[in-house]
């Protein structure tokens, strides 16, 4: 009997290493962290420790704290998304390609006009379109384009050699970051609400919702309120976009008193601020 005990520990033993050894293994221990430094700019951290950068504005962004404006304090980056081609979505993602070889996909249009224009490089571009999905980083971590109401260009400068002009950015888009332990995240871009939400909840059931707010070029708190209350229903809320520049005046408070009764958390995060899950 005790050297069948003996035998059945050993194998127990050889049983965990063998699952601690396994690619995911750190999944049993690794927490998701989100860290918002602004506007649309959202660094997610996933159990195994993989990173994921959105929207990349930090060096002008006014609500981004100084120590975040230097880019190698993100540490390293293993995949870049982009949402839509405006400057404050986009304006750090080709030196943030460059600084760490992250991929950076978005839009085929945006991406390769990028490319085309030198803000990225074209070797670490990912094209792809809405209800794609890529696991660039593996195959754990599935990230899905997803429709956004809103607009789109990339400035880009002038033939005359004089100031920027604008051209074609592809249609703007959300993403949808489903981690290796399941926990599933929406990034709304900058978007109006429309009733196409709710599909996005149907097929890919949320955790965290990140929701545009500040209004004028996106929803205002109270669009924002029904799209998450109604159409998404995701556990929780943070609300992102807003108080950067004079015209985006919706807050925080406003959200939360329009959602109402609403069965959603709503995160209370300052830039430069952290959550882990």
């Amino acid at each position: 009997m005790k050297r069948l005990m003996q035998s059945f520990v050993g194998l127990t033993l050889l049983a965990v290493l063998t699952v601690l050894a396994a690619p995911g293994a750190v999944l049993a221990q690794g927490k998701v962290e989100v860290l918002w430094l602004g506007q649309a700019a959202v660094r997610i951290t996933s159990p195994g420790g993989k990173v994921i950068m959105i929207d990349p504005f930090l060096k002008k962004n006014p609500k981004t704290p100084a120590k975040w404006k230097d880019l190698k304090a993100l540490g390293k980056v293993d995949v870049i998304l982009v949402t839509h081609g405006h400057f404050d979505h986009i304006a750090d993602a080709g030196a943030l390609a460059k600084l760490t070889g992250a991929k950076i996909a978005g839009g085929a249009e945006l991406v390769r006009n990028m490319a085309a224009y030198g803000m990225v490089p074209a070797k670490q571009v990912i094209a792809m379109n809405k209800g794609g999905t890529i696991t660039p980083i593996g195959p754990g971590i599935k990230l899905t384009l997803v429709p956004a109401d809103h607009s789109s260009s990339l400035g880009v400068p002038h033939p005359s050699g004089k100031g920027q002009h604008y051209v074609f950015g592809g249609p703007a888009t959300g993403w949808v970051i489903q981690l290796e332990n399941g926990f599933t995240i929406y990034h709304s871009g900058d978007t109006n609400v429309f009733t196409d939400m709710s599909l996005i909840a149907k097929l890919y059931p949320l955790d965290l919702a990140m929701i545009s707010i500040g209004g004028h070029f996106t929803m205002d708190p109270r669009g924002a309120a029904h799209a998450v209350g109604q159409l998404l229903r995701p556990k929780m809320a943070l609300p992102i976009h807003y108080g950067t520049f004079p015209p985006l005046k919706g807050t925080p408070a406003q959200f939360k008193a329009a959602l109402g009764n609403a069965k959603v958390r709503v995160l209370d995060l300052q830039p430069g601020g952290s959550l882990k899950f």
